[in-house]
């Protein structure tokens, strides 16, 4: 399982390193200014980050170590440690803002909603590439995976937090609709979603969550309450202009206008810094990791290697894309970190793994299938 092979390190998949070091060195230079007014009190967020990022190094690292076919063997085992993470988080984890997502460790709080997403990519992979005959998925060969989607899927919305709860669900649909279904499958499940829309507002969302979603709707109705976040997010955005303000120079950011300036709207502080030309440069970096992870998966040795690498690419992209939906003002404001450039351990740490997944991939695709 840990022999060295040379041609190992022959092929290390430098070019996604690169691309996200790049990325990362962007995120720690936009933390610095985003958290520039609160330097002097205790550690700086943009000094943990650092830390966070050593962290995620050394997993990435560990995982690259580790043939990734040990992970059909190990995904059910590491789904129920990280149910027993969520449940734990539930009855013992800190309380935060009315929400209950965090397990204090000490060094670390750990967010357990956060690696369930690529738990649930490793399980949902796993499963697919065990049962998958070519003859396409019926109903009931997707309970299992339903089954196994819903259960954290229940949890984290009990924390509450719908938006990294959708983040599974999200998962599902993609790995989903990436392996062969039959067409009453794909019908059966989309009347069932379609059906599901009405029944969740008016029975399970809670009130500020459809508060949320008429604020994206129409943003200026309550300015100074609940559509605050978007106002600021989009005035920071826009008053970028071409090329920015400057580097530590933005007026949202650092007169305190901008809320979670640090986690959920990184992008705004950066947007209005360095205006157009570098948010695109930033969003072509994001770009280039998901077609260089798409490639991974094409390149793969095994369809459970193409299973694992387009989850992982599903992951990054949908939460990149949310939260720039939601900075933007194209998404209601659900809570969600940019992947690699907002500030958090876990998020940071779960993403970095899924990276160490996707070069452990490319690096054995000269192997041969056994």
């Amino acid at each position: 399982m840990l022999r060295f092979d040379r041609r190992l390190l022959q092929n290390f998949d430098w070019v996604m390193l690169a691309a996200v070091l790049v990325v990362a060195l962007l995120g720690l230079l936009n933390l610095y200014s985003a958290s520039y007014l609160n330097k002097g009190f205790g550690t700086s967020v943009f000094v943990k980050q650092i830390y966070y990022y050593l962290m995620g190094l050394g997993v990435m690292i560990g995982i690259i170590l580790v043939d990734y076919k040990v992970l059909i063997k190990w995904s059910y085992p590491l789904y129920a440690a990280t149910i027993f993470l969520l449940l734990a988080a539930l009855f013992i984890g800190g309380e935060v803002a009315g929400t209950q997502r965090w397990i204090n460790l000490g060094f670390f709080r750990l967010q357990p909603s956060e690696p369930a997403k690529l738990m649930l990519v490793i399980v949902l992979a796993s499963y697919y590439f065990r049962k998958d005959t070519g003859a396409g998925f019926t109903i009931r060969e997707l309970a299992l995976p339903i089954g196994l989607t819903l259960v954290p899927f229940a949890l984290i919305v009990k924390q509450p937090d719908l938006g990294t709860a959708m983040m599974l669900a999200f998962i599902f649909v993609s790995l989903t609709l990436f392996v062969k279904l039959k067409w009453s499958t794909l019908a059966t499940l989309a009347g069932f979603g379609l059906a599901l829309i009405p029944l969740a507002w008016q029975f399970y969302l809670k009130p500020y969550q459809r508060q949320r979603v008429l604020t994206f709707l129409n943003p200026e109705s309550d300015p100074l309450g609940s559509g605050y976040h978007i106002a600021q997010s989009k005035i920071a955005v826009g008053s970028g202009a071409t090329f920015g303000k400057g580097y530590i120079q933005g007026t949202q950011a650092q007169l305190d206008f901008l809320p979670e300036r640090h986690t959920d709207f990184a992008f705004s502080v950066w947007a209005e810094e360095w205006g157009f030309v570098g948010s695109v440069f930033l969003l072509a970096c994001y770009f280039f990791i998901i077609l260089w992870g798409m490639n991974v998966a094409l390149s793969a040795r095994d369809k459970f290697g193409v299973l694992l690498a387009f989850g992982v690419v599903a992951l990054i992209f949908w939460q990149a894309f949310i939260n720039l939906g939601m900075v933007l003002g194209l998404l209601p404001v659900v809570g969600m970190p940019l992947p690699l450039f907002s500030y958090g351990g876990s998020s940071l740490l779960t993403t970095l793994a899924g990276i160490g997944i996707l070069m452990n991939i490319r690096m054995r695709r000269f192997l041969t299938t056994r």
